[in-house]
């Protein structure tokens, strides 16, 4: 499944049974340049979203029917966009759950639509698909990653990253054999100062880890350093 391009009015897909939340928030992006559309219940948001290609998703973690983690994870599978999730303020496991379940961010509700804005075009910019000059894709060893193409192989299979995955894993790449700040990382990644609170990037990195232990069967090629951030070791 491809989403279409942004280069025209980006488009997002709301799914939060919080009509009243949802319909101010639709209209605030409405109002800077995006088109939003809305669904209440998680049982009719996998097929509405697939059938619509929107840019982004927004989905709330407590819906009718199917919840937003479930939601999130059958997504995944058909699903390349961004997904940012709603989680109650406070509850670091919604956090976790969410962000292993595919999500790409995260806020906790209630949500400012400033500060939801400024996560929505920050995702944007890392996944848009505007014809603007793309970085090329880089090989280290049997792993290649194409940003432009969002794609990522080891030894000529596809891996199965979610987008939040497949940035680490280009990021870390370019700097093979340097260690690459958590600071860093926070910025290139989600567009904002590290928060030591804030467990996303690792999250991603663990996830990565994962999938990456279990494609080659081989030891890990990203090393924590302890107080300062990770490493793609060349070998």
């Amino acid at each position: 499944m491809e989403l279409k391009s942004q280069t025209s009015t980006p488009r997002v897909f709301i799914v939060d049974d919080d009509t009243q939340l949802t319909a101010m928030v639709a209209d605030y992006l409405r109002m800077h340049g995006f088109t939003a559309e809305c669904e209440v219940s998680g049982d009719r948001a996998v097929p509405r979203i697939l059938a619509a290609r929107p840019d982004l998703v927004v989905l709330d973690v407590m819906l009718p029917g199917k919840d937003g983690f479930t939601v999130c994870r059958e997504l995944r599978g058909a699903y390349p966009g961004p997904i940012l999730m709603l989680t109650g303020r406070g509850a670091e496991v919604d956090e976790v759950v969410g962000l292993e379940s595919g999500a790409d961010d995260y806020l906790p509700k209630p949500v400012s639509p400033r500060v939801l804005l400024a996560r929505l075009r920050a995702l944007l910019r890392r996944t848009s698909t505007a014809p603007v000059p793309e970085p090329g894709p880089v090989r280290v060893g049997e792993l290649t990653v194409d940003p432009a193409r969002r794609t990522a192989h080891l030894r000529g299979a596809a891996l199965d990253l979610t987008s939040g995955e497949l940035d680490v894993l280009f990021l870390l790449m370019t700097h093979a054999g340097q260690v690459v700040t958590r600071q860093l990382m926070y910025q290139r990644l989600r567009g904002v100062e590290q928060d030591d609170i804030d467990r996303s990037v690792d999250l991603r990195v663990s996830r990565l880890r994962h999938k990456l232990r279990e494609a080659s069967g081989e030891a890990d090629v990203i090393k924590t350093v302890r107080g300062v951030g990770y490493l793609f070791t060349v070998s």
